[in-house]
């Protein structure tokens, strides 16, 4: 999106009219450029109108990110991240590695209001459309690689839905290894990357993606169900607060990772599995398929799947998870 449609959206976000004209003047855009400004802004969803005699307004209020109320929010809370805000990025995680490997500190977050090659696990596709969800990272620093390292999804995963419950949206559950679910839809997921040296130094670059508001638009891009903090909650905070209480409990639960590894989120995510005890197909990557019944997770965060060969281990990226018909 171009930088001149941000720039209009910000203006219009107070809520008044504005003419074109005026637009134009106090950008220092051409009047022309407002109006592609607007045609773009719609083409993301955004409900822009043209008020007769008023100028352009928002059908909705805009839900752009306040990074200083972010900031606020993280200092009365006591925790250490720094964020940064974009208007537009790829991918918050392609980004956080690149300043991971110039030597960004633990502890650096970076979110974006609209992020155009979102990526999830496998080389999935994470779509988010504008101010309808949040798309974020987090750079956190290990001394060493865990032997449990490949559970920190599942870890993010608690902490992410401690988050929701806070915020007033129950009953989010958790689909192995990195999905959060609600009634069968999928609220959001999670993608840990890594660069790390043998037996040194770890940097994890943590990014989340939640649906915030969904879209007939979204339904149809995933290809499968979906849900949206919107439809759960009476109440929702505003993205700002929602992006404040994800980023304290994520940064809580990196450093409890750190100390005692998977062992202080294995019961918890165990309590929160969707598909606890329920009859399951993983899907191989060779095209193979094991059917068979979730028995939870391994102290490693690998999948225990009861077959008739006896008890298997899946591990992250090996299979995918879907419910036996």
């Amino acid at each position: 999106m171009h930088a001149a449609s941000f720039a209009v959206l910000r203006r219009l976000a107070s809520g008044t009219p504005c003419p074109g004209a005026a637009l134009a003047l106090a950008l220092g855009l051409p009047r022309a450029a407002v109006g592609a400004a607007v045609r773009d802004l719609r083409s993301h969803g955004v409900d822009v109108r043209a008020v007769r005699g008023r100028g352009y307004a928002l059908g909705a209020p805009a839900e752009l990110l306040d990074r200083a109320a972010v900031a606020d929010r993280l200092a009365e809370r006591g925790v250490s991240i720094a964020l940064e805000t974009v208007d537009e990025c790829g991918s918050t995680n392609a980004a956080l590695l690149e300043r991971a490997a110039a030597g960004a500190r633990s502890g650096t977050a970076l979110a974006c209001e609209l992020q155009t090659a979102g990526r999830g696990r496998r080389g999935a596709r994470w779509h988010a459309r504008l101010m309808a969800g949040l798309t974020f990272s987090v750079l956190w620093r290990y001394e060493r690689m865990r032997p449990d390292f490949g559970a920190l999804p599942l870890a993010v995963g608690v902490a992410c839905a401690r988050a929701l419950e806070t915020l007033g949206v129950p009953g989010v559950r958790l689909k192995w290894p990195n999905d959060l679910v609600h009634a069968g839809g999928k609220l959001g997921g999670i993608l840990v990357e890594a660069a790390s040296e043998a037996r040194g130094p770890t940097a994890a670059v943590v990014g989340v993606g939640i649906n915030v508001r969904g879209s007939q638009a979204l339904r149809a891009a995933v290809g499968e169900p979906v849900s949206d903090l919107a439809a759960l909650a009476r109440d929702l905070p505003p993205r700002t607060a929602l992006l404040a209480e994800l980023l304290a409990e994520i940064a809580t639960g990196l450093e409890a990772f750190g100390q005692r590894g998977f062992a202080a989120f294995r019961d918890e995510w165990s309590r929160r599995h969707a598909q606890q005890d329920a009859p399951v197909r993983l899907l191989l990557p060779g095209g193979g398929a094991v059917d068979g019944v979730a028995l939870g997770v391994a102290e490693d965060g690998a999948l225990l799947v009861a077959t008739r060969a006896g008890v298997e281990r899946h591990h992250a990226g090996a299979v995918s998870l879907r419910g036996a018909s």
